[in-house]
This record gives structure tokens, sequence and C-alpha cells, in this order.
């Protein structure tokens, strides 16, 4: 299996350099190339096709958001976690909405780091758990809806699942909650994404909630 190819993208050199040796040393990882700033990012991204972008968000010349905007809209295949200092709920959504995948803190451990990077590159959300509260609260938050139910029913497995994906659970964690194998998990969320016509965790969340799916 090829390694994950990571893009790191900070406006601080001594930061990227210091990720850039953390993730050097895990033989399933390659650190592609670095960037300092999202225009940057967004060339880099075009010349070396990372499965992973790892964005900083406060950066000159173009920031996280916009750059992870336009990685979306150019470069849909691309994986962007927001690796950043700040968690207030402006940055949280406005990254979210923009398309990235992940939302972690600077100050995060380098296994927490390391799984996420492998996590997005598998197609799973990765949310700091403070990250995950918000999205949690914030669906929360929504006025109920009439329950529609999606054109292709889910089973009451799926909707288990669904549940515990809105409220930010891996597939590690959704697959012991459930008593399943993670491989099971994984191929539940590919099918709920599917028949929800979403792209991401945080999109099937919001489509759950507008749909009346997260009622237990």
């Amino acid at each position: 299996m090829s390694p994950v190819r990571v893009l790191i993208v900070d406006d601080q050199a001594l930061f990227r350099e210091a990720l850039g040796v953390l993730l050097s040393a895990y033989a399933d990882l390659e650190v592609a190339g670095e960037a300092g700033n999202g225009d940057e990012a967004v060339r880099r991204a075009a010349e070396l096709a990372p499965d992973v972008v790892l964005m900083d968000l406060r950066m000159p010349v173009l920031d996280g958001v916009a750059a992870t905007r336009r990685l979306r809209d150019e470069h849909p295949a691309v994986r962007v976690i927001a690796l950043t200092t700040f968690d207030d709920d402006a940055d949280v959504f406005a990254a979210l909405r923009a398309g990235a995948v992940g939302y972690l803190l600077k100050d995060v451990s380098s296994e927490r780091l390391v799984e996420a990077v492998r996590a997005a590159a598998r197609g799973e959300s990765v949310l700091q758990p403070s990250v995950a509260a918000k999205v949690v609260a914030r669906i929360a938050q929504l006025p109920d809806l009439p329950v529609r139910e999606p054109e292709v029913p889910l089973s009451e497995r799926e909707r288990a699942v669904l549940r515990l994906v809105a409220r930010g659970r891996s597939n590690r964690e959704i697959a012991g909650a459930l008593f399943l194998a993670e491989g099971t998990v994984k191929n539940h969320v590919t099918t709920i994404l599917g028949k929800l016509g979403v792209r991401d965790r945080t999109q099937a969340a919001l489509r759950a909630r507008e749909l009346g799916l997260l009622r237990e």
C-alpha cells in the first residue's frame, strides 16, 4: 500500500519543519511538501497531488478557510484537516463549511495527529473533542423539522451508526460501542453517505438532523 502523502501548510517555517520530522518517522506517511500560505497551498496541491493537507487557518496572502474552499472546488479528492491554535465557533464552522474533514488544535498529541491523518485518508472525519462538542451542540439547536425519510431507507443498524457519527465518534469508537468490526463500521458509513447524498460525516450529521434520524 502506498504511503499517505501529506502537504503541510503553515506560515511558521519552524512549525512546518517540526511537523515534517514527526510525520516522516512513520513508514505509512510521506511528507509530499510544504506551503507557507493558502495561495501557495493550492498551487502546491496541484503539483504534488497530496492525499491529506494539514491546513493552518490564519495565514497571510490567502487564509486557510479560503484555501480549503478552493481545494474542495479544484481538487475534491484532497482531504483537508484544519490544524490551528484557535477553536472559536467562527473558525470551526467556517472551516467545516469550506470543506475541511477535520479540525484539530496544535496542542494535539503526536499519536492523535498521526491517527487523524490516517483516518482522513480513509475518508473519515476527525474532530478535536471540544470541536465535536460544538458541532453536536449546534445541531441540537436546530429547529425540529417534520420527519422525512431518505429516498433509500436506512436500516436500524445504519441509523445507530449514524447517531454515533453525529456525536463525533470515530469508526473505532463506533465499532466498540456497537460491538462491530471497524471495517464493518466503515462500510456502513460509506453506505450511509451514499443514501443521504452527502460527501462527509459532518454533512451526514446535518442531513440526519434535517430528516429527524437522530432520535433514539
